[in-house]
């Protein structure tokens, strides 16, 4: 008998005479960390051999404590592959837990969601992906890994710097509304670089500046077409424009979007974007919606006409949620002659920002409340107040990220039909004009020139600041390439190099 094999199986007889009982019990380490068990029982963990000191010759924890040394990319897709049993490690929750804690940091929560059904793989594997693009990218921030809680949802918060940008946000909302913005100045595109970081080669990612093809601050902007190849910007010129990431150095403009008879796509400005598969949906503040069909290389679908501006777009399969100056949430069928479903008033004030998946609509209101709304049920579930008021919104899972008009990111957890406010974390300076999560990513930015990337802990790990010459209206992320709509007329992307 080897050696090795001697020593394993004296540090078992070893393990035995100090705690008889240690085989039926959940370790110790395991209950002071709140750990759920592990999905390997014990008695069908892999036992020492009595033939060889190969690796699976080893205890089953050791066996995962080396895996736990392995990318996430290799444990999900690479171990699988060389045997069974490996394969198995990837099953271990108890192991993927553990290594999202080292990832997030021992103080903080993770994830702010509840843990079933958590998708413990996914949210490591993009966790690991979001650290080696973004750590290390220039403009870092000034030297704060964690950011700080300010508060539960319903305590006083001091006003952020930028009651300038939230006047201005107010006055644009009300006056486009009411005038149907039948004023858009024309801007030329200034020359000179937007962020000042340094280009540099030797980074994973990629920033590139489409080619100028907005004459008016860019309001939206939406990744398309699986991995980012395609992206729609919308802006105060009127028009949306359809990109081409695939071709060229720095993209192609295929389409100014437009229906028959028509100079722009819209009469005002345009505010939101939204997509289904081949559906992109656009909202303007000339109070309609207009329907494109990208399979049709962006060709007109149809026209929905609303009452007031419409500020925030959701798309469900063929149905186009609309959240509008006249605080109603109105809900669409496309496919129909006559496409309105039901229009409901769940606010008192202009509706800022929506969420949906096939069961619940989460909706933001100036009138400072977020409603969280059944769909199968056809009822308003929860009316949740805050001391500020969203402007953007992102539903992943269980977990909602939104931002406010004074700089703070708002945590909450879904869990039994109940919408849960988590905190506050005081991340910008001013309005947070765009959110996206996902179980291991966070990304926000704001008009307070900054873009942020984040890992989704309570309290969000901060990985990477990125200083902008101009505000940031808002944000989409797909397939890990990153596209902002900047106020000084340019979309920008940033993606993995090739």
């Amino acid at each position: 008998m080897s050696k090795l094999n001697v020593a394993l199986e004296d540090e078992e007889k070893e393990k035995e005479e100090r705690c008889p009982a240690a085989a039926n019990d959940t370790p110790h380490c395991l209950q002071r960390l709140n750990l759920e068990p592990s999905v390997i029982a014990l008695e069908t963990s892999p036992s020492p051999s009595s033939n060889g000191a190969n690796l699976l010759s080893l205890p089953w924890e050791i066996v995962t404590q080396i895996a736990s040394h392995l990318p996430a990319q290799c444990v999900i897709n690479v171990l699988p592959q060389v045997c069974q049993t490996l394969g198995k490690i990837g099953e271990d929750r108890v192991m993927w837990q553990l290594r999202a804690q080292k990832l997030s940091g021992p103080k903080t929560l993770f994830p702010v969601g509840p843990k079933e059904d958590f998708d413990w793989p996914k949210a490591c594997l993009e966790m690991e992906q979001l650290i080696g693009c973004w750590t290390g990218q220039e403009n870092r921030g000034e030297g704060e890994r964690h950011v700080e809680a300010v508060g539960g949802v319903n305590g006083e918060v001091p006003l952020a710097e930028g009651n300038l940008e939230e006047m201005q946000l107010d006055v644009a909302v009300n006056v486009a509304a009411e005038a149907g913005d039948e004023n858009v100045q024309s801007q030329n595109a200034p020359d000179s670089p937007h962020l000042s970081e340094p280009s540099d080669t030797s980074s994973p990612l990629e920033h590139i500046i489409l080619p100028s093809g907005h004459i008016a601050d860019v309001n939206c902007v939406l990744l398309l077409g699986g991995a980012g190849a395609l992206c729609a910007s919308g802006s105060r010129d009127r028009n949306v424009n359809l990109w081409d990431l695939r071709e060229g150095s720095r993209g192609t403009l295929m389409h100014t979007l437009a229906g028959r008879g028509t100079i722009s796509t819209h009469r005002g400005w345009v505010w939101c974007l939204a997509a289904s598969g081949p559906l992109l949906a656009s909202g303007s503040f000339d109070s309609t919606v207009r329907l494109w069909d990208l399979d049709a290389g962006g060709a007109e679908r149809g026209l929905i006409q609303c009452k007031a501006a419409v500020l925030c777009l959701s798309c469900e399969r063929d149905m186009v949620l609309a959240g509008s100056h006249d605080q109603k949430l109105s809900i669409f069928d496309t496919r129909a002659a006559d496409p309105l479903v039901k229009s409901l008033r769940l606010h008192g004030d202009a509706v800022l920002c929506l969420a949906s998946d096939d069961q619940y609509i989460l909706s933001g209101s100036k009138d400072k409340t977020v409603a969280l709304y059944d769909r199968r049920a056809g009822k308003l579930l929860q009316r949740v107040q805050l001391s500020t008021y969203l402007l953007s919104m992102c539903y992943s899972g269980l977990q909602v990220w939104a931002g406010d008009n004074r700089g703070l990111v708002h945590s909450f957890s879904m869990h039994n039909s109940c919408l849960m406010p988590i905190s506050n974390f005081n991340i910008h300076r001013s309005l947070v004009t765009g959110v996206h999560s996902s179980p291991g990513t966070l990304y926000t930015c704001s008009s307070d020139r900054t873009i942020k990337i984040h890992l989704p802990c309570a309290p969000p790990q901060t990985l990477c600041t990125l200083h902008h010459q101009a505000g940031v209206n808002g944000l989409s992320v797909e397939g890990g390439t990153l596209a902002i709509a900047s106020g000084d007329m340019n979309v920008e992307v940033w993606r993995l190099r090739v």
